[in-house]
């Protein structure tokens, strides 16, 4: 792992970026759950990079609370709460965006730059396909992705997306508008892991880790992305 500077409309900012083992690749830019930079994302960080990717991550929380990393009890989920009620989704937003262009001009970067996010980043990566420009985009468990899922049809690069069927923040029926959505629209697919509640792919939350369902969700995610973002 290395460190960029990002320059941002209202601040420059420390950029987390890991390397594949080549030292170049595709760009990638991976986006926080509300639990910060911790152990689980630096985990998902360093095996995209092991797959070729060159990957950042941007701080989501630096003007309210920076350096957040919170545990992922129930202590720590309320937290994180508090935490996100402080935060701006649109400013949020163009820091995802700012992420993307940096990585275009990166020379590290050869190739396209695609969007990953899990959770409130599930949300801003659906976000960021609608308002910008990524060549793909892979969207876990987005909150508010089903109410907004009526800007798919402005999309134009490939888009994942992933839901547990179980998920109590993101009830079924809501999935099913996104199912509804994506069979009409080309380059979008979905994935719902029927057994599986939210956070599922995170391998450092007991209280929300299905291991199953998190291990055939990534390899939907990892096929998507050699498909129309090869390493």
């Amino acid at each position: 792992m290395t460190t960029n500077r990002l320059s941002l409309a209202d601040g420059t900012v420390d950029l987390p970026v890991w390397l594949p083992p080549s030292g170049r690749g595709p760009g990638l830019v991976l986006i926080q759950e509300i639990f910060g930079l911790d152990d689980y994302l630096r985990s998902v960080a360093e095996d995209l990079a092991s797959s070729g990717y060159v990957v950042a991550v941007p701080e989501l929380f630096w003007r309210t609370s920076p350096g957040w990393s919170s545990t992922h009890d129930e202590a720590g989920v309320a937290a994180s709460v508090e935490v996100v009620g402080s935060f701006d989704p649109a400013l949020g937003l163009s820091d995802v965006l700012a992420t993307v262009s940096h990585l275009r001009t990166s020379p590290s970067v050869t190739g396209g730059v695609g969007v990953l996010g899990f959770c409130l980043g599930g949300s801003l990566a659906f976000a960021a396909a609608a308002a910008g420009d990524p060549d793909v985009a892979v969207s876990f468990y987005g909150s508010t992705v089903p109410a907004q899922v009526g800007e798919l049809a402005t999309i134009t690069c490939p888009i994942q997306f992933h839901f547990g069927g179980q998920d109590p923040y993101i009830p079924r029926s809501d999935v099913a508008v996104v199912e509804a959505a994506v069979a009409a629209h080309a380059g979008a697919e979905i994935h719902v892991q029927e057994e599986a509640g939210h956070a599922f792919h995170n391998n450092v939350a007991p209280m929300f880790h299905h291991p199953e369902a998190a291990a055939r969700a990534w390899d939907l995610t990892t096929a998507f992305l050699r498909v129309h973002l090869p390493a």
